[in-house]
């Protein structure tokens, strides 16, 4: 009995033994991506699993080598778009018969980053490689465009999401990155026909920018106005049309705004914001004084949201008929008024099907444009080419549901009575559609 005790004690340790000293199961490599923006080229490696990594750099000739413990590339590396990036050539090799090694060949010297994201959703664990350009002349902060004598009125045009983070998904494939870049692009070329506009893509082609840089990028222009672009998603297939957002800092507004707020909001833990040095601020006092700051602008937001909002009444269903409000972190701009624009649900099959369509995306365009002339055309704002010609400036309304005559006078401040003169009418009978000569006041 004893013998047999011994015996299945022995048999126990011996599976312990094996479990113990069994090996681990490397970490896969399963995807690699390769985007290029204006500034630097991002390198996304998709792993099975979370593993640690190390980043070094080489010279003659210059290299970036990356170390992956315990993992193995099981997806291919050529044929990576590599032509206008500084990266020459890519290998990989196995390192003390464990790690993954990748080296970066390169043709310039560069300032590479490295940081992991966690699974998120349906994204896998990521390893993210920054490589940023030593060469590239920062971009200075533009001037005020001149426009005899006097400076245009800059719009900063954020097209959501982009590259790593594709944004919300829709039938067929639709992406909102590339729905969102199509429409604002075409707000561009609307914007910059109009005397005395001159817009500027925050993003121009599909790479990721985090939430933090979009809103700096809109202070760097000296933007009058920054306008988000997006094309979101709702728990419900059927919620459908077009909205409009401005920053609350006392909560949303509703629990749809409040939802499309914390999707957006987790936009960089997708498209990855990399590593953020705060070390010299006071958090608290920072977000005491931003909300301080914020105020001034937060007014203008709503005012210029209401009239965009307006606009795209006259054209496509809108989801609410009001602006609606919640802590969007790309809208918490001190001093800039800023506004997110939904053209519609991705998720909805008639939506995105529209979505998808130019001829709806110019349609779009055009109308968020003329809800924004229109702002400007009434509140000009100083020194701007618009407010040293206003007399000699014909500004237009197009009637939205909800409009009424006097509400409209009392917005441009002038009179009925002078509203009726400039556009021949007997009566104040108005229509959805209708446009209206605005005179001076």
């Amino acid at each position: 009995m004893a013998n047999e005790f011994v015996i299945g004690v022995l048999r126990l340790l011996a599976l312990f033994a094996a479990a113990l000293f069994q090996p681990v199961s490397a970490t896969e490599v399963e995807g690699v991506r390769l985007w290029r923006a204006p500034d630097h080229t991002r390198l996304v490696f998709d792993l099975d699993g979370p593993a640690e990594h190390k980043l070094f750099t080489l010279q003659n000739p210059d290299r970036v080598v990356i170390d992956v413990s315990g993992a193995k590339l099981a997806a291919p590396v050529e044929g990576l778009p590599i032509a206008d990036t500084p990266i020459s050539g890519i290998r990989h090799a196995t390192k003390d018969k464990r790690d993954l090694r990748v080296v970066l060949d390169l043709k310039q010297p560069v300032n590479p980053r490295s940081f992991a994201l966690r699974r998120h959703e349906q994204l896998p664990d990521r390893l993210v490689i920054d490589l940023h350009d030593r060469d590239k002349v920062e971009e200075k902060t533009i001037e005020q465009v001149q426009v005899r004598g006097e400076r245009d009125i800059v719009i900063a045009i954020d097209a959501g999401h982009g590259g790593e983070d594709p944004g919300a998904l829709g039938p067929g494939g639709v992406r909102e990155k590339d729905v969102v870049l199509a429409i604002s692009r075409q707000l561009h070329k609307a914007l910059d026909r109009e005397p005395g506009f001159s817009a500027r893509l925050v993003r121009t082609g599909d790479y990721y920018i985090p939430l933090r840089d979009r809103v700096k990028k809109g202070r760097q222009l000296r933007a009058d106005l920054f306008v988000s672009i997006h094309a979101d998603a709702f728990s419900r297939k059927e919620a459908r049309g077009a909205g409009v957002y401005a920053v609350s800092s006392r909560g949303a507004t509703s629990e749809t705004a409040r939802f499309l707020a914390q999707r957006e909001n987790e936009s960089d833990l997708i498209g990855g914001a990399g590593s953020l040095s705060l070390s010299d601020k006071d958090d608290t006092l920072a977000g005491v004084l931003l909300d301080l700051a914020m105020t001034a602008t937060m007014n203008t937001s709503l005012d210029v949201g209401t009239s965009v909002l307006n606009s795209l009444g006259s054209f496509t269903h809108l989801h609410k008929k009001k602006v609606e409000q919640a802590n969007f972190s790309v809208l918490r701009n001190p001093d800039v008024p800023s506004i997110l624009v939904e053209s519609g649900f991705i998720t909805n099959p008639q939506e995105a099907r529209r979505l998808r369509d130019p001829a709806f995306q110019k349609r779009m365009a055009e109308k968020l444009s003329e809800g924004i002339v229109a702002h400007f055309k009434a509140r000009p704002p100083a020194g701007s080419w618009l407010a040293a010609n206003a007399s000699r400036i014909d500004r237009r309304h197009t009637i939205s549901r909800g409009d009424t005559l006097s509400g409209i006078a009392a917005r441009y401040n002038i009179s009925v009575a002078d509203l009726k003169r400039a556009n021949g009418m007997a009566t104040s009978m108005i229509r959805v559609g209708q446009t209206l000569t605005i005179p001076s006041g």
